[in-house]
């Protein structure tokens, strides 16, 4: 008896939604490995020295800069994909109508 598995291959469309998604997704990734680690710990020598809201802005950073960064960039995702995804949509219904 044979194993037949069907796989579905993304279509044009498919693969630029995809491309676009993991694109934003290693950007806004980037960002956070930079802004958490670089600004915590990396940089955490020369930034100990400004003075921020009382403390040390690597201490700030640390403490409640990254976690406001992590949640400014959950909304940018949102916002970003919410558009890429009409975008996607609109992309669909346009070639629906073109072959029919």
């Amino acid at each position: 008896m044979e194993n037949k598995q069907n796989y579905q291959t993304l279509d044009d469309n498919q693969q630029k939604y995809w491309k676009k998604n993991l694109k934003l997704i290693t950007i806004l990734l980037a960002i956070w490995a930079i802004v958490g680690f670089g600004g915590g710990v990396l940089f955490a020598g020369p930034l100990s020295n400004v003075p921020f809201f009382g403390v040390s802005l690597s201490f700030w950073i640390s403490q409640q800069g990254a976690i406001l960064v992590f949640i400014l960039l959950i909304l940018v995702y949102a916002i970003r994909m919410d558009r890429l995804d009409k975008e996607y949509l609109d992309s669909i219904k346009n070639e629906r109508q073109s072959h029919e």
